[in-house]
């Protein structure tokens, strides 16, 4: 943790020297109290922990990198060795805080609110108005401007070491599937394979990111619910397709894949050809939004051609995106790989960046047989992309 931490806060340091931008920022605060209730995702990567008190984060253009934390809290922090101060308060982080902006004098301070994407908008109204009043007339020449741009950037810009977490919570996944596809599921319901999942991934020292409820999610068929739908007592039975959507944690990294089998009938060696077209239009679409993935690429672009290469193949477009970051959460903020619809806000038009974590998703209903869902992770590189997951290629036949 105390590496990614020091790696992170070097990254933030950079991204605020290098960024020439019109809405460049000098100094990024992260202002924050009892995360464990209200937790602004920065926290995740500044620190890695939890705190009570009011505390604050400044990290600057000039390479200083200040915690103002109260008492309890100042040990914790200097173990990180990541911070260049760490300053401590009892009964209010009002006057330490007030005397060191006035010190920095920044021009251009970054907060932490955003109108498009959750994972810079963790500072909440009460506790910038908090802010406000301790602070005063020490207000930055520009204002208060949004830090939606380095928070994004840094969360996009994945470590060596996040990388090498996140390649070992994939290949786990990996494992759990493939135990999975052994489990004898010809008349055990949606629900019994949801729950004997629970053992399987124990055993693989991972745990189930987000909430357990529809993790995995299990699709038996054609009357399932599509989406994030709950496991029911649906039947897995011969001429199905059976699929999960499952989403696993570890060591603070997360992994989303999709897989998907076919349930033969008997006489049947194969699936259905309405069922393998489906199953290869899918591939030919993500294999082309895939294609499309490279640095400094409007994120649109990624989902546009992946969404009209299902069409041309004669299915509907998917109603979603076609890719998320994954990292500290399994949607982890920041840049869509997703058309330009208001429930996205910005995010689409925002720049691709070397060292993203991508899934790449999307799926078909066929008719009479249920759905099929693929989704893989992939990393960017300065030449593409790499895949971080071993891509299924073909249906698992049960």
């Amino acid at each position: 943790m105390t590496n990614i931490v020091q790696q992170k806060i070097e990254q933030a340091i950079a991204l605020l020297k290098a960024d020439t931008s019109a809405n460049a920022i000098d100094c990024w605060l992260t202002f924050a109290r009892e995360t464990s209730q209200v937790h602004d995702p920065a926290i995740d990567l500044i620190l890695g922990f939890g705190v009570t008190w009011d505390s604050a984060f400044l990290i600057t253009r000039t390479g200083e990198a200040i915690a103002i934390v109260g008492r309890f809290d100042g040990d914790n922090v200097r173990k990180l060795n990541a911070y260049t101060q760490v300053l401590t308060y009892d009964q209010g982080i009002g006057d330490v805080l007030r005397e060191t902006m006035v010190r920095l004098a920044p021009q251009r301070l970054g907060l932490n609110f955003s109108l498009s994407t959750s994972s810079a908008d963790g500072l909440t109204h009460g506790m910038f108005l908090r802010l406000q009043r301790m602070l005063g007339d020490v207000v930055p020449a520009d204002g208060w401007l949004s830090a939606e741009e380095i928070v994004r950037r840094l969360r996009e810009h994945k470590a060596s070491s996040e990388l090498d977490l996140i390649k070992e919570v994939t290949r786990r996944t990996e494992q759990v599937y493939a135990e999975m596809f052994k489990l004898p599921v010809r008349g055990m319901s949606e629900k019994e394979i949801h729950h004997v999942v629970g053992e399987i991934v124990a055993k693989y020292d991972c745990e189930f990111a987000g909430e357990r409820i529809n993790n995995p999610i299990v699709n038996a068929g054609p009357d399932s619910s599509i989406g994030h739908g709950i496991p029911s007592d649906l039947q897995v039975q011969p001429g199905q397709i059976l699929h999960y959507d499952m989403w696993l944690q570890r060591d603070g990294y997360c992994s989303d894949l999709q897989r998907v089998g076919y349930v033969l009938r008997e006489g049947e060696t194969d699936a259905p050809d309405l069922v393998k077209r489906a199953w290869n239009a899918c591939w030919i679409a993500l294999e082309a939004g895939k294609a499309t993935l490279r640095p400094s690429v409007a994120a649109w672009d990624v989902d546009q051609v992946a969404r009209e290469a299902l069409m041309e193949c004669g299915y509907p477009e998917y109603m979603h995106a076609f890719g998320h970051h994954v990292g500290k959460r399994v949607h982890d903020g920041g840049s869509v790989l997703g058309p330009r619809w208001d429930r996205y806000g910005d995010m689409p038009y925002k720049p691709i960046e070397i060292g993203s974590v991508f899934t790449l998703e999307l799926g078909v209903i066929v008719e009479g047989y249920g759905y099929i869902g693929i989704e893989e992770m992939v990393v960017v590189t300065a030449a593409g992309n790499a895949y971080l997951s071993t891509p299924q290629k073909d249906l698992i036949l049960l």
